[in-house]
């Protein structure tokens, strides 16, 4: 993550763009919009691109043809394309960048971009859009694209002079990359593409606005933030997905170390501090650990570090974390005091601030502390009870744990998997751990495992999905089987939509509305074989271990795991909606929904 450069929404120049054009036309070469297009993408340092050709891009291409090291993945459905760059973009900390045609290429890629805009992924979507001239007369497959997408995206361009194109497209780099980061669309008018133009190889200037420095001093809020924490008899670290995306974990660890600070971690920020060490507390939240959650009630000092105290990790607002002096640490101006007010609020990017208080801070006396927490980890440990038939859901999370030496990049869809995914595996490297947090996008797992395999192909891709989830975008398969990517897909199979019939469970009287999938699901097996994938199933522990050792041999394709668990475990702890943090519930009881 850079340093806070640009606000959502910029407005760029075009004055300014337009003399950059002037300024550089003697030495340009003359090309047509869409060759500027992959010279500006080359520039840029791009290598890959998930896209879907249609109408309007058709020459744009054409021009991908003739430049094969610019390698293009033909997904199967635009939102797997912008699930695939958003994995790609997690895995490798690069931009990732999507292509699609006008009109419902546009409108199928919204999910995606959605869900990177509320993970913070940086993502450049290109988008074909008709001829300049019909914009605005219903013509075939047109969309108010920009309109569509301004607030889901953090900048959006309508590029209707080519002599723009090159300068647009690496500012849309930056605007994606900095500050806060997240997804930036650039539609392309047909006529804009086929028109020719000046171009300057080599990187272009990008010159935006910075926003003003309203985080007053810094030295002065490191200082009462050391203060704070040298003080403090409970101090607690709870650490964001920001850390992740400013590759800050070398940071936070030594100040955990230096500190003898415990670290909780949110959904976005596992990986950020290794879970195997004595200082983790592990996640926090509705189902985050009994220990996480009580240390977060009964801490006096909270640093909070590029977190931004969403409602999965408060609860009640108003009960949340009553007793503490809090530090927020954030890139964002908006996030601060945005849910949670605090003492010493921190603007910048969490790498620079934690380097800067690092040298303020000293080891504080937690021997106590950390003796209440251990007490709670011995009475309230993640535990759960292995059925007398079938395969418990949390017992297939530990076993792909063992059979990767919990190396691999997990990449989850969402609901109880998910969850369970999180408490079960030990994530001990940072960006090990990819999943739809703010938008909780079902779809997103199998098309994110693609993208992050083609960033990261020298590491394990494990993706574990629902079977409600997994169908979403299941013909991603073709995808898969297309360019061989060796990823192993686990379907934990309850036939339900899991999440949704724990709640009708313990909120709705156990009326399962619409929730069964047993009747209209596919053998998932047969499924993979039809795409020419290899297939296996496991209904047995036994078998579960088998079919696990057996597909991590398996490196010339994608394989699908078809695990059949019991359908009707839980996920616990949970805090109940409405309830406090405080409030969870840790063992099967009955809970009643606040009114």
């Amino acid at each position: 993550m850079k340093s806070d450069k640009v606000t959502k929404q910029t407005n760029g120049s075009e004055q300014n763009t337009l003399r950059k054009v002037e300024e550089t036309k003697q030495a340009a070469e003359n090309l047509t919009g869409n060759q500027i297009f992959i010279r500006a993408l080359l520039d840029q340092g791009v290598d890959t691109i998930f896209g879907y050709p249609g109408g309007v891009v058709l020459g744009t291409y054409d021009e991908l043809y003739k430049n094969p090291q610019l390698k293009h993945y033909l997904i199967r459905h635009e939102q797997g394309g912008t699930h695939a760059a958003d994995g790609y973009s997690r895995a490798t900390g690069k931009t990732g960048v999507v292509l699609v045609t006008s009109g419902p290429g546009a409108t199928n890629a919204v999910t995606g971009i959605a869900t990177a805009m509320m993970d913070s992924i940086p993502m450049v979507v290109f988008t074909g859009q008709v001829p300049s001239a019909m914009i605005g007369n219903d013509a075939f497959q047109e969309a108010d694209t920009i309109g569509i997408t301004r607030p889901i995206t953090k900048h959006s361009y309508l590029v209707k002079n080519v002599e723009e194109l090159a300068y647009v497209i690496p500012e849309a780099f930056e605007i994606a990359a900095s500050g806060r980061p997240g997804p930036v669309l650039i539609d392309l008018p047909k006529d804009m593409l086929n028109t020719a133009g000046s171009y300057t190889p080599g990187k272009k200037e990008v010159n935006l606005p910075k926003t003003n420095n309203i985080s007053g001093n810094h030295n002065f809020q490191i200082k009462r933030a050391a203060e704070l924490l040298k003080n403090a008899k409970k101090p607690l670290i709870y650490a964001g997905g920001g850390v992740i995306m400013s590759e800050a974990w070398d940071e936070l660890r030594e100040l955990a170390w230096k500190t003898q600070i415990p670290v909780t971690t949110t959904l976005m920020g596992l990986g950020a501090f290794p879970e195997t060490d004595p200082l983790s507390l592990g996640m926090l939240g509705m189902h985050g650990t009994w220990f996480a959650n009580m240390a977060i009630q009964e801490c006096d000092v909270l640093l909070a570090v590029s977190a931004r105290f969403d409602d999965r990790v408060t609860g009640r607002v108003d009960q949340f974390s009553q007793n503490s002096k809090k530090i927020h640490i954030d890139i964002d101006p908006a996030c601060i005091n945005k849910n949670v007010n605090v003492e010493v609020p921190i603007i910048g990017d969490c790498k620079e601030i934690l380097t800067e208080l690092i040298p303020h801070t000293a080891e504080v006396d937690t021997t106590a502390w950390q003796e209440e927490i251990s007490v709670w980890r011995k009475e309230h440990p993640l535990r759960y009870q292995k059925p007398t038939e079938g395969i418990a859901p949390q017992h297939m999370m530990e076993e792909i744990s063992k059979v990767t030496n919990g190396n691999a990049i997990v990449v989850t869809d969402v609901g109880q998997h998910q969850m369970w995914a999180a408490q079960y595996y030990k994530y001990n490297h940072p960006r090990s751990w990819i999943t739809s947090g703010g938008l909780g996008t079902m779809g997103f797992g199998f098309p994110a495992a693609l993208g992050a395999k083609v960033g990261c192909p020298d590491r394990d891709v494990v993706c574990i999905s629902g079977d409600g989830g997994f169908q979403m975008t299941a013909m991603e398969i073709g995808t898969a089987v297309k360019y061989k990517i060796p990823v192993k897909v686990v379907i934990m199979n309850n036939h339900y939509l899991g999440m949704v019939r724990q709640w009708q469970e313990l909120f709705f009287e156990k009326r399962y509305s619409h929730s069964f999938m047993d009747d209209g699901n596919p053998d998932f097996v047969k499924l993979a074989e039809a795409y020419g994938a290899v297939g296996l199933r496991a209904k047995t522990p036994e078998e579960m271990t088998a079919v696990f050792e057996k597909a991590m041999q398996i490196n010339d394709g994608p394989v699908f795991i078809d695990v059949h668990v019991s359908q009707e475990e839980n996920v616990y702890p949970m805090i109940p909606p409405g309830k406090a943090v405080h409030e969870m519930v840790d063992t099967e009881v009955p809970v009643t929904q606040e009114k």
